[in-house]
């Protein structure tokens, strides 16, 4: 088949999204389909360009190519599912969050003034026609299928991407917590720095960039955690395996995230992972005293399950056991059969 993966990209910005988008791409060219990746810049704000950006993706035209149909097209995040095509598939990774779940509040980015809240619902009534397009809609995850069944009354498949392919090994049980991931507010790393500065015999290693990297900094250097926080940037694959090799467990604990492949990542390496109670799709995977701890979002909660799995290391290898089995289950294979079934 000849395949069309869309996806809206944040230039200098790369997370889980992109991660799926180009795995994607790349596991169909492994099974013989012509297929590529097709990006168009995104910002989502100030409001006013939410939907004149939107709209860029309805005038595109991938009908065909070089005088070739385009079989099928895959789309993934808003605003690339905005796209007309005869044979469209919604893989959803989530809507426009900031006109839902995440509208007035400090993460919001609507306003109060009557412009702001009509742009708020013309993304409503697009997203609810456009994604209505799609031959068969998918979510990654139970939380992004719910959250478009509240919000719009659409039915989602759930279908989880499997984590990216890196040289997933356990080296041993360290002496640090691992945490993985875009430097944002919205992923609470703050709570491992605060954890951090509430028990002076944990050490953290922080991998990852983003806009809070500054702020995360400050926080660490306040509370005098030079030499048991650690900021380390993003790191290729080799370096990012060899931390997931050596950690004592990982903290993945965003507020209601969409999925996330960090958990994955963990247990791929056998390691447990400690999330919150707020956290949304880790909360599908990560099964309390089974995989890893469920705790209450406070640093103090935090700090005690990690206390709690350096004075376990038996029950750390064993809840990282338990999450291999896990995510072992997620294969390529398997995925492609449901996207691509008629």
């Amino acid at each position: 088949m000849r395949i069309v993966v869309c996806h809206p990209q944040v230039p200098f910005a790369r997370g889980g999204a992109e991660i799926l988008a180009e795995n994607l791409v790349g596991q169909l060219k492994a099974r013989d389909h012509e297929a590529d990746l097709v990006t168009v810049p995104f910002r989502w704000y100030p409001p006013d360009r939410v939907m004149t950006q939107a709209l860029l993706w309805r005038l595109l035209d991938l009908d065909e190519v070089q005088g070739r149909a385009v079989d099928l097209l895959i789309a993934t995040k808003f605003p690339s599912y905005v796209i007309r095509h005869p044979n469209k598939v919604v893989w959803l990774v989530h809507q426009l969050r900031q006109a839902y779940e995440l509208d007035r509040t400090e993460l919001g980015e609507f306003g109060e003034e009557p412009f702001d809240r009509a742009a708020r619902r013309a993304v409503h009534r697009l997203d609810r026609t456009t994604i209505s397009e799609a031959q068969r809609v998918f979510a990654i995850s139970e939380n992004v299928a719910n959250r478009l069944e509240r919000s719009l009354g659409l039915h989602a498949e759930v279908l989880r991407p499997p984590p990216q392919e890196l040289d997933y090994r356990c080296e041993e049980y360290g002496d640090f917590v691992l945490s993985v991931g875009r430097l944002d507010r919205a992923k609470r790393i703050d709570m491992l720095v605060e954890a951090a500065a509430a028990d002076d015999s944990l050490r953290v290693v922080i991998a990852g960039e983003g806009p809070d990297r500054e702020r995360l900094e400050r926080i660490a250097a306040d509370h005098g955690l030079d030499g048991r926080v650690t900021f380390t940037g993003r790191l290729d694959d080799a370096a990012l395996a060899e931390q997931y090799a050596r950690c004592l467990a990982v903290f993945y604990a965003p507020i209601d995230e969409d999925l996330g492949f960090v958990p994955y990542e963990a247990f791929l390496a056998e390691k447990p992972v400690v999330t919150t109670t707020d956290a949304g799709g880790p909360l599908e995977v990560v099964e309390d005293r089974r995989t890893g701890a469920v705790v209450e979002p406070t640093p103090a909660a935090v700090a005690g399950a990690f206390a709690w799995l350096r004075a376990h290391p038996d029950e750390a290898r064993a809840q990282g056991a338990a999450g291999k089995v896990e995510a072992a289950a997620l294969t390529w294979d398997a995925t492609i059969e449901r996207l691509l079934a008629r």
